[in-house]
């Protein structure tokens, strides 16, 4: 199936952002989901679940070197806690960041500058 999109909220890097206006993304496991990469962006990653099951976020690197895959980013977040992560250059992640999750207990919120300038 297709990646779901993530739109990701903009906010003025000069004045900063309000959290309370992001809404987030659950995660959906079977199908992954992608955000248009851009310089500056972070993502937070939140793990719902309730009692003590740490849920894994994977950030997938396209491509490969020499014929050999490249090992995505991944990163296990443990239960009731959230992660911002970034940067994600685009060099390596290229234009699209591909996010995917194990489980639907996880929630994302990916944040961007209006711009760097």
């Amino acid at each position: 199936m297709a990646r779901g999109t993530i739109t990701p909220y903009i906010y003025n890097h000069i004045t900063g952002l309000d959290l309370s206006t992001a809404t987030a993304t659950t995660g959906v496991p079977a199908d992954g989901h992608k955000v248009a990469n851009r310089p500056g962006m972070f993502v937070d990653v939140k793990n719902t679940n309730g009692a003590s099951t740490a849920r894994v976020v994977t950030f997938v690197i396209p491509g490969g070197r020499d014929g050999q895959a490249i090992v995505p980013r991944t990163k296990s977040i443990a239960a009731g806690k959230t992660f911002r992560l970034g940067p994600w250059p685009s060099a390596d992640y290229g234009s699209q960041l591909l996010i995917d999750v194990d489980h639907a207990e996880l929630t994302i919120v990916a944040f961007a500058p209006d711009s760097l300038t």
